[in-house]
């Protein structure tokens, strides 16, 4: 852990590098992906500029969310934005709608549709996400509960500056996050399956509502007896069986649409042109 600036004075430090590395590999792996399952390069190089807005806002919604939370600890504080703390959940939300609004705006212009890069879109979510985790241990937030000496699971723990012996639940999660992104890229790649988001919104929704029980650090109450993440976990999981036959719906309007327009561009290959039907009504 090591949540110091790296350059006196300035903003650099291990967490922000562990985001920025994040992004790198969420770019990497969309256009490596993208490339593989041939979306249209157009379209794939559309959605890499809108990643990196959907991003950017991303960040203003984790921190905002992260804000929300904490004036609804402490009233009599007052609302006040900072963009030290930020929570994950806040920042999905942010991305995902910032980036459904401006594609459904921009539609109508594009070459491919957004069923084309669905399934890459939670492989890319999670590698970022499982970069930030290891950058928020570096920080010190989102730390576990204290292990008790003694127990055949504390040579697991590690020491912080909050306490010493604490589990590390964003190393936890980094790895959980490693794992089920690797899944859902071998399911992609080599099995062709497109219901990756559901997969993810269950996956995370329980693994992110069990590890709260484990979670250290106190971040108030949005539902009486839940903590803020476990109740959006609860919303994630709630999604999964919608989301997985909307996801269905769209797949097969899009392979409907990729079918009639291999059939139009098959029958005007076969179509003659008017050159060549004058030239059989001569040979006639």
């Amino acid at each position: 852990m090591y949540p110091d600036r790296l350059i006196a004075g300035r903003w650099v430090t291990l967490y922000g590098i562990c985001i920025g590395i994040g992004i790198i590999a969420c770019i990497v792996l969309l256009r490596f992906m993208g490339k593989k399952i041939k979306v249209d390069p157009k379209f794939l190089e559309f959605t890499e500029m809108l990643g990196y807005v959907s991003i950017l806002l991303g960040f203003l919604g984790a921190s905002l969310w992260q804000d929300f939370y904490n004036y609804l600890e402490d009233p009599s504080a007052g609302f006040h934005f900072s963009l030290e703390n930020l929570t994950f959940i806040g920042g999905l939300i942010f991305g995902v709608a910032t980036f459904i609004i401006i594609y459904m705006i921009r539609r109508p212009k594009l070459s491919g549709r957004i069923t084309d890069i669905l399934p890459i879109a939670p492989c890319c979510i999670t590698i970022a996400h499982g970069f930030g985790r290891i950058g928020c241990n570096f920080a010190g937030c989102c730390y576990g509960m204290e292990v008790p000496e003694g127990k055949w699971y504390s040579w697991f723990a590690v020491n912080m500056y909050h306490g010493d012996h604490l589990l590390p639940t964003q190393l936890m999660e980094a790895a959980f996050l490693f794992l089920l992104c690797g899944l859902m890229m071998f399911l992609v790649l080599k099995k062709k399956f497109y219901y990756t988001f559901p997969i993810y919104t269950g996956a995370y929704g329980i693994w992110r509502f069990l590890i709260e029980f484990v979670r250290g650090d106190d971040r108030g109450q949005f539902v009486s007896g839940l903590t803020p993440s476990q109740f959006w976990s609860i919303v994630m999981v709630a999604m999964t069986i919608p989301l997985f036959f909307f996801v269905r719906y769209l797949t097969n309007k899009r392979q409907e649409e990729l079918k009639i327009a291999s059939q139009i561009t098959a029958t005007a290959k076969d179509a003659k042109s008017p050159e060549e039907i004058e030239e059989e009504i001569k040979d006639e």
